[in-house]
């Protein structure tokens, strides 16, 4: 700005005494344009010093909490004429470590904030100064949170229940448009926002309790951009970012689902209620909307930029390979998600602090209980071992399921943790998505194939560092519905659910399959939840609202939960198979609570079943029940149990 008004007063002057003709009109002449070279000087002043002035639009984190093991926290502002930025905090507890960094452009600045032991929770401002002026941004320490009922972790203890924020229940009608203008609430489209939200989640929160859920796994609830994405085509019209896994602000809540406060209520509530609360995180990808597309923090923030970078080819075999084909490695890794969705860096050490230290400000400013990944195995093990170490460090009990979408034991065990791989790494992973049993249980259950398969995936436990936290499951958000699939049956469905229900893992149900739901594909198994949005014609949430069918199948679910929590066996016992045939499949959960027999025949007709039960040292005479009520007259005869079942039916046996 000096130097701009240097050279035009330069101007001024020169104007000013230039010729010596004395005639009014000349003089006339002469002023009128020296103050029009005056105001110009004023106005290119102005613009001189609002362009040189540093801004800062961003502040990640905005928070943090004293006590944290980690310390300092590094703060990644976002602004404009950054660079030789120095910052000072203003207030006690609260100081810089080191020099700030800054990037090429001047609008991303790094700075290692260092909180005190002994200091007051509350805002702090910081001082932002260059040569060209200042700005303030403005920084909070946060108390820390009880860790009495928080950071508990998931186990086979727990009942898992998968909701879609937006599709589940619109509790907040107000919220609905935030943006108004955007128009991107439609219930009409599948691809649109819906209404449902946090507020939503606690008002049914008396529903999932009834149920005998114990733990929430919600949909990512990242703020997401508030306008049509016309980079990603879903037959051929835009979309909109409703399911969350295309973020746009790390530290945010979606505006359509709440806010902070609204979550950390829900929280709160869920706790109150005995119900787990497990996020759903992403740190594979952005959206494609996200401002470091277009300005990127680093120059190696992302593998490649929009106009030139790989896409993913999916060769996910390569990854657990010792001798992959580097190519297809590099394509599988850093490629662009769907070729739309940036691919983070995480060999970038500003990325990986950034996505390590958000993970942390998430359960430690609102109390989760867990977590589930999102496209676990297309990040580095590298970067998973520091994650899960920085993690383990701050909330010891906190636990970790990862997303491997693979039928193949093999490929899907080689990502959990407690071992060092062939790449000299452990994970650090507590649990993975068991989708290598999740595919015969479809198989099996809904279109009648052989019941053989699903003890034929469990005899892999052994390539798993611990079967026993992995989480079963036979529905999900990205895959068709189970009553979709071909020669589903509510008989079928239920007979899913009892194997769900007693074998080994930890069970997650999925939003609406307790009502059997359809819906064949993506966009259709993420229906509405009937009863949750205004309109509605009927209310599935209570049992006046509910079909025959829907609630035959609500309370067979409610009846196995109950009888998951009452018998110990069930959620911890170790699991012996006693009987295997093409459609019938027996095995016994044991501990020293005492032992538990499930049979199941899946076959159209009747079937008398029979077995040796020494390996569970049940002895002839032994009086049993059926907690189900299907099996007639279940009894143990020379060391061998007899039971005859229906059809399409299953029996949980119990020592009377």
């Amino acid at each position: 700005m000096f130097i701009v008004s240097r050279s035009i007063n330069i101007s001024l002057l020169t104007e000013w005494n230039r010729g010596d003709d004395a005639s009014w009109e000349f003089y006339l002449l002469k002023t009128k344009r020296f103050f029009f070279l005056i105001v110009t000087t004023f106005i290119l002043a102005a613009v001189c010093s609002a362009q040189s002035e540093p801004t800062v639009s961003k502040v990640e984190p905005q928070s943090w909490w004293k006590g944290s093991s980690l310390n300092p926290v590094r703060i990644l502002l976002r602004g404009s004429n950054l660079k030789g930025a120095r910052v000072k905090p203003i207030g006690d507890g609260l100081r810089v470590v080191g020099l700030p960094k800054v990037n090429e452009r001047g609008s991303y600045l790094f700075v290692d904030l260092a909180i005190a032991p002994n200091a007051r929770p509350g805002k702090r401002s910081l001082l932002i100064t260059t040569r060209h002026g200042f700005t303030y941004a403005y920084f909070e320490i946060l108390p820390a949170l009880n860790r009495t009922g928080t950071f508990q972790g998931f186990n086979p203890d727990d009942v898992m229940y998968l909701i879609m924020i937006d599709r589940f229940s619109d509790g907040d009608h107000g919220n609905n448009d935030p943006t108004q203008s955007r128009g991107i609430y439609d219930r009409a489209n599948k691809f649109y926002y819906h209404g449902g939200d946090l507020q939503g989640i606690i008002d049914r929160l008396p529903y999932l309790k009834e149920l005998g859920v114990t733990a929430l796994w919600l949909t990512p609830w990242y703020d997401n951009y508030d306008r049509p994405n016309e980079i990603e085509d879903k037959e051929g019209k835009p979309s909109t970012g409703f399911h969350g896994y295309n973020p746009q602000d790390f530290y945010a809540v979606e505006e359509h689902f709440g806010n902070l406060e609204k979550l950390q209520q829900l929280i709160a509530a869920a706790h109150q209620s005995g119900i787990k609360i497990i996020q759903d995180q992403v740190v594979n990808h952005t959206g494609p909307y996200h401002p470091w597309v277009e300005d990127p923090p680093t120059p190696t923030w992302f593998n490649g930029t929009r106009e030139r970078h790989l896409k993913n080819v999916f060769q996910t075999w390569v990854l657990h390979d010792p001798r992959p084909v580097e190519h297809l490695k590099r394509e599988t890794m850093e490629g662009w998600f769907l070729d739309f969705l940036p691919d983070l860096n995480q060999h970038d050490q500003e990325v990986e602090r950034y996505l390590i230290q958000n993970t942390l400000w998430w359960i430690g400013t609102t109390g989760l209980d867990g977590m589930r990944m999102d496209t676990w195995q297309y990040v580095p093990n590298s970067f998973w071992q520091k994650w899960t170490t920085a993690i383990k460090r701050e909330f010891p009990k906190f636990r970790v399921v990862g997303e491997v979408k693979d039928g193949d034991v093999v490929h899907v065990s080689f990502f959990q943790g407690g071992k060092v791989r062939f790449d000299g790494v452990d994970s650090g992973l507590d649990s993975l998505l068991d989708f290598p049993l999740f595919y015969p249980i479809r198989h099996a259950f809904a279109e009648g194939r052989h019941l053989d398969a699903i003890p034929k995936i469990l005899a892999a436990d052994f390539l798993y560092t611990e079967a026993k936290i992995l989480v079963t499951l036979l529905g999900g958000h990205d895959d068709g519905r189970f009553m979709s699939e071909n020669g589903a049956t509510i008989a079928g469905l239920k007979l899913a659910n009892t194997f769900l229900l007693t074998t080994r893992g930890v069970p997650q149900l999925y939003y609406g399959d307790e009502i059997a739901m359809t819906g064949p594909d993506e966009p259709t198994t993420r229906k509405d939840f009937p009863g949750g949005f205004p309109g509605d014609q009927r209310n599935a949430f209570t049992r006046a609202g509910r079909t025959k069918e829907e609630q035959e199948v609500f309370d067979h679910i409610k009846t196995l939960t109950r009888l998951r929590g009452e018998l110990e066996p069930l959620r911890r016992g170790r699991l012996v198979n006693l009987h295997v045939a093409d459609q019938q499949y027996a095995y016994a959960r044991t501990s020293k609570a005492g032992t538990v027999v499930t049979v199941i025949n899946n076959d159209t007709k009747a079937a008398q079943i029979e077995f040796d039960v020494s390996p569970i040292r049940w002895t002839s005479g032994l009086s049993l029940i059926d907690r189900l009520g299907f099996a007639k007259e279940p009894r143990v005869v020379d060391g061998r149990l007899r039971v005859t079942l229906p059809e399409r039916s299953a029996a949980i046996l119990v020592a009377r």
